[in-house]
């Protein structure tokens, strides 16, 4: 008992000298940057994030968010943090084609069944391959948004019906898949999309619900394939100088919060807001949402089957293997029961 007792007293005086030796680390103030509207649910999620951060580092780690391209075009936001313009970044690996084959995997069609699973699926799978094609920056976790489709400003049902359109694409195995079926792409960040459409510049995009009605591209376009015909991914990077220099504490913060986890937390707030952006461009006037047979979307998986092939080959030049990547995608897909 008296062993026992000491060990208590031990235990005790030692446990309010954990926060003090945490609340001794030099403060620091993270710059996070994303590039889409302050009003779209990525907003909340990088603050509730960066909240929990500063609950956990208790406040040696705070926050200052720079939405809507503040501190740089969405296009840049790789490389923003890699030369430390921004601590933090949201980045569309397909807004580059080409520099990132191997996540480019995630990317094609007719893969996820929604946002939650299938981002639990990218994570796992990805994480053993980003320190290889993302080694300017920290990697701390990928994620989706939920399944998008194309909406058009006329009538598009098959695959041959895109031939001698312009297009939005959403990422670059979308343009790969817009120039084999004979249309032409019009590239623009999301921000940028809805003037294409304005101009008649583009003659549809693919893009997710819920955010059609964000950047008000509900406006300039009527007809929609109603169903699951693609997902884009996302990651989340870090400054890699920015995040050595934290104290060892600050570190594993960081690190609790660059976790699978983290990344479908950070994805559900968005993943709810894009489903529930069906029923309301439904319920617009003058919207015709256009429900595939099965035969028609048969033929659409069909038309996307080249992509496979030349994402492999994409990868192949890299000198990594696309039949192991490939393998290794599939089996986190089933294992997180993400599969469409």
């Amino acid at each position: 008992m008296k062993i026992a007792g000491v060990l208590a007293l031990i235990a005790l005086a030692a446990t309010p000298l954990m926060p003090a030796a945490r609340a001794e680390d030099a403060p620091v103030q993270l710059k996070l940057s994303h590039w889409v509207p302050p009003s779209h649910p990525l907003q909340g999620a990088i603050q509730a994030w960066a909240d929990s951060i500063k609950t956990d580092s208790h406040g040696s780690i705070t926050a200052a968010i720079f939405p809507a391209e503040q501190l740089g075009k969405a296009f840049d936001h790789y490389d923003m943090a890699r030369d430390g313009i921004a601590d933090g970044t949201y980045v569309n690996p397909g807004y580059q084609p080409g520099r990132f084959p191997i996540i480019a995997a995630s990317d094609l069609p007719f893969q996820y069944k929604d946002a939650r699973s299938g981002t639990a699926a990218l994570d796992a799978w990805y994480r053993a391959y980003a320190a290889r094609e993302m080694k300017d920056v920290r990697y701390c976790f990928a994620f989706i948004h939920a399944p998008g489709t194309l909406h058009a400003r006329r009538k598009i049902v098959a695959p041959e019906d895109l031939r001698g359109l312009k297009m939005r694409p959403a990422n670059a195995t979308i343009g790969n898949l817009v120039t084999l079926l004979g249309g032409t792409n019009v590239q623009a960040s999301a921000p940028g999309a809805r003037d294409l459409l304005e101009r008649g510049v583009a003659d549809g995009i693919f893009f997710p619900w819920g955010s059609l009605v964000l950047f008000g591209i509900d406006k300039t376009v009527r007809y929609h394939i109603d169903a699951q015909l693609y997902v884009t991914s996302f990651v989340w990077v870090l400054n890699k100088a920015r995040y050595e220099a934290l104290a060892p504490a600050q570190k594993a913060v960081i690190d609790a919060h660059c976790t699978t986890e983290w990344a479908v937390r950070f994805a559900s707030p968005w993943a709810d807001f894009e489903d529930a952006g069906r029923a309301k461009v439904k319920a617009e006037p003058g919207h015709e949402l256009i429900e595939l047979t099965p035969d028609q979307l048969e033929a659409w998986k069909r038309a996307a089957e080249p992509l496979h092939a030349r994402w492999a080959a994409d990868v192949r030049r890299t000198g990594a293997d696309p039949a192991a990547i490939d393998a290794a995608l599939r089996a986190s897909i089933a294992a997180n029961h993400a599969g469409y």
